[in-house]
Formats: C-alpha cells, sequence, structure tokens
C-alpha cells in the first residue's frame, strides 16, 4: 500500500508505522515560512509576533523562537509556554478579551512587552495590579476600526457588532484614561480585524483608518512608539501543494506601501494561522466505507474532536488518499466517529476509490488544529508526528 513511496511529500514508511489519527508537520514547509518572513521584515522597523493560539505544540513553537519570533498570547499558559521555548517575555504581547488577575500577575511579573487592552474596566485593573505590584504595565490599546473583513462571522473581529476592541468614538478619552494612570505606559494602539484574509482590500483600509488616527494625534502632541495591525493572513486551503505558504510578499508590501509610520515607530504583526497552517496536516485511516440511499460515506478514524474547524463554522480542508492505487474517482461524504451529526470533514469529496485501510490525509490543518483538539467521547488526544528532510 504504497510503502516507501513520498505522495505530496509524505513519507509513507513514517506514516504507514504510526497509529493514527495523528498531526503530521512538515518542518521544510514551516522553515521555508520562517525564512520567508526573516526576509520580508529585515528592512524596517517590524517586528512579528507568532500567535500562539493558532498551534501551541512544544515543538512548533521552539522552531519559532529559534527564527527569531516573538508570540502573541492569550492566555497565561501560553505566556509560560513561550516562555520554556526561549521567547523574550520583552517580544511578547497579551491579548484578548477575558484577562484574569493571575494572568495579569504573570505578565507583569515577567515584563512581558505589550498588553493588547480591549476595554476601559481590564486598563483599570492592569493599572491596580501594577500598582500593587509596584511595576509600570505596558499597554496597547485595541481599537476597533469598524472593518469587514469579508470572512465567517465566527472569525471576524473588526466590526462594530464584535465584543474586541475600543470603538473610534470613544478612544480619545481612554488614551486620556490610560496617560493619567501612574501604572501604566501607554505604548501604541492594536488593531486586529479577522481570519483567513485573502484580499488585501481590507488591509489597505485598516492602513488609511490607523493613516487617519496617526494625523490625529500628532496634532494633539501624543506619539506612539508601536502601531499593532494583527494578523489574519489567510492560507489557499483549496490548493495547498500549488501554494504551501501564503502570499506574504504581498501582505507585508501593502502595509510598507500604504501605511505612513511616524520616525522612531514599529510595526507589530500578529500571524499565526499563516505561519503554521500549511505545514501540518490530519492523517486518519479508512474504518469503513458504506453505501446509504445512494450516498457513499467513508468513515475515518478521526473525529471532530481532533479537528474542530469543519464542524465549528464549515471550514472546507482539501483531503487526499495518500494509498489508493485506483484511477477512478468517486464521490463521498467523509465523516468521523464522533455521536455527532457535525462530525464531517467534507461532503461531496471527490476521491480515488477508497477502501478500507486506506490513509487520508486531511490537509493545511496547521493552525486551530491540534491547539483546538479535545477529549469528547472519552477519545485519545492526537499525537504529532515532526518530519524534515534536512534533518535526516
Amino acid at each position: 500500500m504504497g510503502t516507501g513511496h513520498n505522495y505530496h511529500g509524505f513519507p509513507m514508511e513514517i506514516l504507514q508505522l504510526t497509529t493514527t489519527p495523528f498531526y503530521f508537520y512538515d518542518l521544510d514547509v514551516l522553515r521555508t515560512t520562517l525564512a520567508e518572513i526573516r526576509r520580508l521584515t529585515a528592512d524596517g522597523p517590524y517586528s512579528v509576533h507568532y500567535a500562539v493560539k493558532a498551534n501551541g505544540n512544544p515543538r512548533i513553537i521552539s522552531e519559532i523562537a529559534q527564527a527569531g519570533l516573538g508570540a502573541d498570547l492569550v492566555s497565561g499558559h501560553e505566556i509560560e509556554a513561550a516562555l520554556a521555548a526561549g521567547i523574550p517575555a520583552s517580544e511578547m504581547t497579551y491579548s484578548g478579551v477575558g484577562k484574569t488577575d493571575w494572568e495579569i500577575r504573570t505578565g507583569i511579573s515577567h515584563d512581558i512587552g505589550c498588553f493588547n487592552v480591549e476595554s476601559v474596566p481590564e486598563l483599570e485593573v492592569i493599572n491596580a495590579i501594577a500598582g500593587e505590584m509596584d511595576a509600570t504595565a505596558r499597554v496597547a490599546i485595541r481599537v476597533n476600526p469598524d472593518i469587514d473583513a469579508h470572512t465567517h462571522k465566527y472569525i471576524t473581529t473588526g466590526t462594530a457588532d464584535n465584543k474586541f476592541g475600543i470603538p473610534l468614538e470613544s478612544l480619545q478619552q481612554v488614551i486620556g484614561m490610560a496617560m493619567s494612570m501612574p501604572n501604566i505606559h501607554l505604548s501604541g494602539l492594536h488593531f486586529h480585524i479577522g481570519s483567513q484574509i485573502t484580499q488585501m482590500q481590507p488591509y489597505e483600509m485598516l492602513c488609511d483608518t490607523i493613516n487617519g488616527i496617526l494625523d490625529q494625534y500628532e496634532d494633539q502632541g501624543i506619539q506612539f512608539e508601536i502601531i499593532n495591525v494583527g494578523g489574519g493572513l489567510g492560507i489557499d486551503y483549496d490548493n495547498p501543494d500549488a501554494h504551501p505558504l501564503p502570499d506574504l510578499e504581498r501582505y507585508f508590501g501593502t502595509f510598507k506601501q500604504r501605511l505612513h509610520l511616524r520616525e522612531g515607530q514599529r510595526l507589530h504583526f500578529e500571524l499565526g494561522r499563516a505561519i503554521v497552517g500549511g505545514c501540518g496536516s490530519l492523517i486518519c485511516r479508512v474504518l469503513y466505507v458504506k453505501e446509504n440511499r445512494g450516498k457513499r460515506f467513508v468513515i475515518v478514524d478521526a473525529g471532530m474532536n481532533d479537528l474542530l474547524r469543519p464542524a465549528l463554522y464549515g471550514a472546507h480542508h482539501q483531503l487526499q488518499n495518500l494509498t489508493s492505487t485506483s484511477s477512478d474517482i468517486e464521490t463521498y461524504d467523509v465523516v468521523g466517529p464522533v455521536c455527532e451529526s457535525s462530525d464531517v470533514f467534507a461532503h461531496g469529496c471527490q476521491l480515488p476509490v477508497t477502501r478500507r485501510g486506506d490513509l487520508i490525509a486531511i490537509r493545511s490543518a496547521g493552525a486551530y488544529g491540534e491547539s483546538m483538539a479535545s477529549t469528547y467521547n472519552m477519545r485519545s488526544l492526537p499525537a504529532g508526528i515532526f518530519h524534515s528532510s534536512i534533518d535526516k
């Protein structure tokens, strides 16, 4: 069944000997992505922070730390994981609308680079806790620019209907409050408009909005050290072999050309999916192929607990049969074993004739795959397997 064959870059001798389901990570793809990011951000005052929520596997974070990236974090445990991987606290930003007191204390005690503040009550709590600790917390105010990134409603974050950030009409008041607080240092402004953004127009609109804000506050004599534009750059879920890397050149180029930074300002990016999405695949094995009223089902041993995205918001992943030798194509619904009707990876999926025992790769699963996995139905968490042609 294909032992020794390398299909779409997959080392079949490794895949055949590993208990399914598991996540397979191609370190060559990850390292190429990181090298491209370094190349494109080496010519200016740019810092890239990896959004750890995309994939918290220690090996992944370690690879990213070795590449010199910082970390964007949304929990205290993510702070600890980033520190353990060797990312300096000074290169960490802490985001999220619901920071707990112990998480704020953790960030302050390690003197992290910046808290991205989402609300006035949060700003007040950070100031109070920093005061108790006889410390000063650096903050950036997250601004909700009311820009529609034209993505799924569950992953858009920059419109007026979302829970994230401070509305533009309240920004002046919140900046004044932050500047008056004794244990707060206002470092900058933070923006993040959504995820899986593949067109540059939303980013162009964001640049125009930020330019207007900077003009307004420069007239008032207020300067910001940091402008953080978040992340959200999408990947190609339809053609992962043709486009294993996202369009990083166009993404960074948009901000370089359109955003008017002031002297001494640093531009921060918070990329997650764009860094790790393309390097990971969920590998599973076919348990059964059945036909029900003219519809064919492929039942695999991976479930929605292993990869939640399709069940959560109908996300599309390309599926590949790695072991079928048939040249005939059939149409299947590919489903998992979990006792939920939403445990479906693909409807109407075109695959070569598929049989019990075949290996299926669910592609582009490096982001929000392993990090969102659960033990629902008391199923085991999937393992992570790493491979690099260079490390052989």
